[in-house]
């Protein structure tokens, strides 16, 4: 397998041309992932024209390297306008923006950059050596497991709720009333559409989050148009020391494996592993409560796990030739446009292509890191722009962005709905980001916990009785448990401190 793998490095590295087709891959994939709207599974679906003709290797390096730019390039305009460039960067606007704020803002993008190394190359090492193994312990997850899964990652809304967890769960609840909207996922039947035909696909994920994080904040800023930018446009020291390094490597790592984990389970994805390693971060950190105020963790955590995807997602897809999220399911279609179907045969047949891929999945994300701490200080003079022109102009990317999900004027005029929403909640010190969590998982929730009741003819014991199942069921009780606990110190300790004074 090593000596294969080295093949696969020995066949890019002697051809300019494929060196080639993966920079402009990731560039390309950075500058899609910055825009608001442009995910990365629209990212490859447009490039996949541009492979027909190609040979198979270069084309798989071109979507390989657009898969990993994307991912990271979401960052960017996260941290720098609190505009999520795509759902995977939903979680670093916690953080990232916050450290904007401070004047951080080049140490937030090279906190991303570092984690979103770490979680490619700990995925693509995951992907490289243990893929058979690993796609076959994710085929033992049905309805029961999904379900648990789902509810783990709802149970982070009691640590992302800041000072209440009340507040917490409104907004919480608010965004799985949402997620109901549409036709049943078993039944077909339309349910709190209102009569409007644009609601029977559902409140499309996109412009929901556009508004409420983007629009909200540009709202925000229009109050205070006149008044001067608070935040540091010097940029010395904008790159993370050896310290801040170290201190953030073992969030990386752990966030990389529970994202490589969960990119490996089909239809979970880069979004759900974003707010699943964030909300371990901040469970296990030894100071839980600076998490959403502006921490280095805050934006690794997130951005580590989203990146371990990458590699993950794509472990079922050339062992099982069952993709892992929506962006492998258009390499897929791609795969089979080649004339390469993937599954075991593939190894066998067509190894020269695997270990290719695999060996470009490596070099994209160093190309990657390159791309991302040489540009830190381009980006963040994003910053220095005034607010009088910045404004305008996130208004524009919001539109454009919302429309060009569906085509469609609706879309656009529930982004500026969810923008109302999201200031009002601002101004009343509501968190936003329970909202987006809910309406992320609460389809696979719904819809696997009623599968799992078929299952087993409406036994509740079946969540007991599968393993996997039961021992996601326990860790989401002892995460809701720990987080009211921490919470419930650290009012404590404010109490304290202010009958000191």
């Amino acid at each position: 397998m090593l000596g294969q793998l080295l093949h696969g490095f020995g066949t890019i590295l002697a051809s300019p041309s494929l060196i080639l087709v993966l920079l402009l891959g990731v560039g390309a994939g950075i500058m899609v992932g910055a825009l608001p709207g442009l995910t990365a599974t629209m990212g490859v679906a447009l490039l996949v024209p541009l492979t027909f003709g190609m040979p198979p290797i270069a084309a798989m390096l071109m979507l390989v390297g657009v898969y990993v730019g994307a991912i990271y390039g979401g960052s960017i305009s996260a941290i720098l306008l609190r505009t999520p460039g795509t759902p995977a960067a939903a979680a670093t606007v916690l953080d990232g923006f916050a450290l904007a704020q401070q004047g951080k803002a080049g140490k937030a993008l090279s906190t991303s950059t570092i984690a979103s190394f770490v979680g490619g190359i700990v995925s693509a090492m995951a992907l490289t050596f243990i893929a058979p193994q690993l796609a076959t312990f994710a085929l033992r997850f049905s309805s029961p497991e999904y379900f648990a899964l789902a509810l783990l990652g709802l149970t982070i809304i009691a640590s992302i709720s800041g000072d209440s967890i009340v507040k917490g769960l409104i907004a919480g609840m608010l965004g799985l009333m949402l997620s109901m909207m549409g036709m049943d996922p078993l039944t077909g039947y339309a349910r709190f559409t209102f009569g409007s035909i644009d609601l029977l696909s559902g409140i499309s994920f996109v412009p929901v989050l556009i508004g409420l994080f983007a629009v909200s904040e540009a709202f925000a800023a229009v109050e205070q148009i006149l008044t001067k930018t608070t935040v540091d446009t010097k940029f010395a020291n904008q790159l993370l020391t050896w310290k801040e390094i170290k201190g953030i490597s073992w969030t990386s790592i752990k966030s990389a494996i529970i994202g490589t984990f969960i990119g490996i389970i089909p239809g979970a994805g880069a979004d759900i592993a974003a707010f699943v390693s964030y909300g371990e971060a901040k469970r296990s950190s030894k100071h839980p409560e600076k998490f959403g105020t502006g921490i280095l963790e805050g934006v690794a955590a997130p951005e580590a796990g989203n990146n371990g995807v990458t590699g993950g997602a794509m472990v079922p897809l050339l062992t099982l030739g069952i993709p892992g999220d929506a962006t492998t399911a258009v390499m897929l279609g791609a795969l089979m446009m080649l004339g390469l179907r993937p599954g075991p045969l593939l190894f066998k047949d067509n190894g020269d292509v695997v270990y290719a891929v695999f060996a470009g999945l490596l070099i994209a994300n160093v190309f990657m890191l390159i791309y991302g701490l040489f540009g830190v200080k381009l980006f963040a003079r994003i910053l220095t722009v005034p607010r009088v022109i910045l404004t305008p102009i996130i208004f524009i990317l919001c539109v454009v962005g919302a429309y060009a999900i569906n085509n469609s004027m609706f879309d656009v005029w529930a982004m500026l709905l969810f923008g109302f929403i999201g200031y009002i909640m601002q101004k009343l010190k509501f968190p936003i980001s329970p909202i987006v969590l809910a309406l992320i998982l609460g389809p696979m929730a719904e819809g696997e916990f009623r599968r799992a009741l078929m299952m087993s003819q409406g036994n509740l014991s079946i969540f007991a009785t599968r393993p996997i199942a039961a021992i996601l069921l326990v860790l989401s009780i002892i995460s809701v448990v720990q987080s009211i606990m921490k919470q419930r110190k650290a009012k404590l300790a404010k109490a304290q401190a202010v009958a000191a004074e």
